[in-house]
């Protein structure tokens, strides 16, 4: 489910409730021009994990026959951001987002 586009806050993804690990807590993708966030909620709190646009390498999308995975890779060989369970065609906005707005920086 993808919510209207902000330009402060940007753009949220949120994965599937019927994928593994997103029942109750569905992982959710928040795209910016500054940053991609991953928020993963708990009963008491959430973890986030994000990288900064000019940061980002390489964009990877795995499709299985329902859901996609995404991989969004850092420069310089911090960590990974990963989320599954999102549709296909979020995956591609996800992806041309980034792309969009890495090239608005250039």
């Amino acid at each position: 489910m993808t919510q209207p586009p902000n330009d402060s806050i940007g753009e949220t993804f949120t994965a599937s409730r019927w994928t593994q690990g997103n029942f109750f807590f569905p992982t959710k993708l928040v795209i910016s021009p500054q940053r991609v966030s991953r928020v993963k909620s708990r009963l008491f709190g959430s973890n986030e994990e994000s990288i900064a646009m000019s940061k980002i390498a390489s964009v990877h999308i795995r499709t299985g026959p329902f859901w996609s995975e995404i991989v969004i890779e850092s420069a310089g060989g911090a960590g990974a951001v990963t989320s599954h369970g999102h549709r296909k065609k979020d995956a591609q906005r996800i992806r041309d987002l980034i792309e969009q707005y890495q090239a608005q920086s250039r």
